[in-house]
């Protein structure tokens, strides 16, 4: 019977290696034409790996070739003309054989760059699992949009976002969010660094901004980069401290309320509506409210936004699709105040909306038809069954008799506290070493006084059957000088 060891898996994702398992076997002659597979649901449970993966490795390959369906028959090994070429191994053969080692070889070399070491568990990666993209359902909408939108591909796209996509996003945010905005108000662009760039230019470079302390290192870089004041705000257990907003002068804040990042803090009512006073005080205040990870509430509904509360015009709500579809999706939005919609059309109307118009087109056919809706609670239903996993095996391990869990109801990380001798430092180097890739709260702060031994958990992308080992170094590593 077909099957594979995962322990083989390397850097490499799931369904990746799988694809090309299967592959090689279908190449080498392992697999035989017309031989049927393994049904998706069989070889997942095989192999102990989600249904998800499977029938994402078995697309790619129907995809390319290599495999062919019958209707409720199964899936089949393509018969492919591949001996007689091997035989040959002409000039043209070679070098394409060459260049595809060449190929191989700095894929290699950029994955070594981004990883010096490798990890068997990185609770530091912060990115959504691949493995969950909608791949088949995509495709499908992609070939529908290249076959009846032809024209509308041809056309420039309008400076804040075809219509189609920005009406689907104004109908998502009233339904998941209960947000009533016009599509005129949203701006889609490449990514939410693009997004804070234009922020700067519409509320002007003579503002001070202010970010959360810890937080995000990237906005506040964003921020000096384009040459604006920026103040670090130090939080409670509440969010941003009101009165250091007042005592820095601070004009515009930029916050993540529904899920700080990387505090796991969740702004209560009470904070959200002194936050608006403050804001309503000036003329020239104004707040960015961050929602990048929204959807992911575990436990009960999304707090309301903001900008589903402020009556005075003062938010700016932002959000990503790099989160719930993948980060190579550079697809985000922002939803401007009304007044600053109007201002953004009359001035900065010149500019050519970033994002390409059949991914803004698939992207707004994915949403309207229910596509992402299903994507959405699929993800969290899975994020939520692995993050349970976790929090049952700590609870379960030595670790439990030293550390505590902290905001984990939210978002797709949670803090857990240690009790080690450790500096913070010293903990992440020698777990590090161990194969245990893992940060520490006390990374994220600037000016504040950093919280010792909190450490970030992230578990979208977390191989379960590595859990209890990792658990174990932790474990191993805390006590070292205890």
């Amino acid at each position: 019977m077909l099957s594979y060891n995962i322990e083989n898996v390397g850097s490499d994702t799931l369904y990746h290696f799988l694809y090309k398992s299967i592959k090689n076997d279908v190449l080498n002659g392992k697999l035989e034409a017309e031989e049927k597979l393994p049904s998706k649901r069989s070889l997942a449970k095989q192999m102990g790996i989600s249904l998800i993966t499977v029938e994402t490795a078995y697309n790619q390959l129907l995809a390319e070739g290599y495999i062919y369906t019958e209707p409720r028959k199964g899936y089949f090994v393509s018969k492919l003309k591949i001996a007689q070429t091997e035989i040959k191994h002409d000039f043209k053969e070679s070098r394409e054989a060459r260049n595809t080692q060449k190929f191989d070889s700095l894929v290699q070399k950029s994955r070594s760059a981004k990883q010096s070491k490798k990890h068997f568990v990185d609770f530091s990666n912060n990115l959504g699992n691949p493995e969950m993209f909608p791949f088949s359902t995509w495709a499908k909408i992609t070939r529908q949009v290249l076959c009846e939108n032809q024209m509308e591909l041809l056309e420039r796209a309008p400076y804040g976002g075809v219509y189609p996509l920005r009406k689907a996003i104004a109908d998502m945010l009233n339904g998941f969010r209960n947000m009533n905005v016009d599509p005129e108000q949203i701006i889609v662009g490449a990514g939410t660094d693009y997004l804070y760039g234009l922020i700067v230019q519409i509320l002007g470079f003579n503002k001070k901004y202010g970010v959360e302390d810890p937080g995000y290192s990237k906005i506040s870089k964003i921020y000096r980069k384009m040459n604006v004041t920026c103040n670090f705000i130090p939080l409670d257990d509440s969010g941003v401290i009101i009165d250091q907003l007042e005592e820095t002068c601070t004009d515009v804040i930029h916050i993540s309320p529904s899920h700080h990042y990387p505090t796991g803090i969740v702004m209560p009512v009470s904070r959200r509506y002194e936050l608006l006073s403050w804001a309503a005080k000036s003329s020239n205040r104004y707040i960015v409210e961050d929602d990048y990870d929204s959807e992911f509430r575990m436990t009960g509904r999304p707090i309301s936004t903001l900008q589903n509360i402020d009556v005075s015009d003062k938010v700016i709500y932002i959000n990503t699709f790099s989160k719930t579809l993948t980060s190579s999706a550079r697809i985000s939005y922002m939803v401007l105040p009304k007044s600053l919609a109007q201002k953004y059309k009359e001035e900065f109307s010149f500019y050519t909306c970033t994002v390409s118009t059949l991914e803004q087109l698939v992207l707004a056919k994915y949403i309207s038809d229910g596509s992402f809706e299903k994507h959405i609670n699929r993800m969290r239903n899975a994020y939520r069954g692995r993050r349970d996993t976790l929090l049952q095996a700590i609870r379960k391990s030595k670790l439990a008799a030293i550390s505590t869990i902290a905001e984990e109801d939210a978002g797709l990380h949670f803090i857990l506290k240690i009790d080690t001798a450790l500096s913070d430092e010293e903990f992440c180097k020698q777990a590090n070493e161990k194969g245990v890739r893992i940060g520490a709260l006390s990374d994220y702060y600037t000016e504040a006084t950093p919280s010792e031994h909190q450490f970030i958990i992230n578990y979208s992308d977390l191989p379960e059957n590595k859990i209890a080992k990792a658990l174990n170094i932790l474990y191993e590593v805390a006590i070292e000088k205890s």
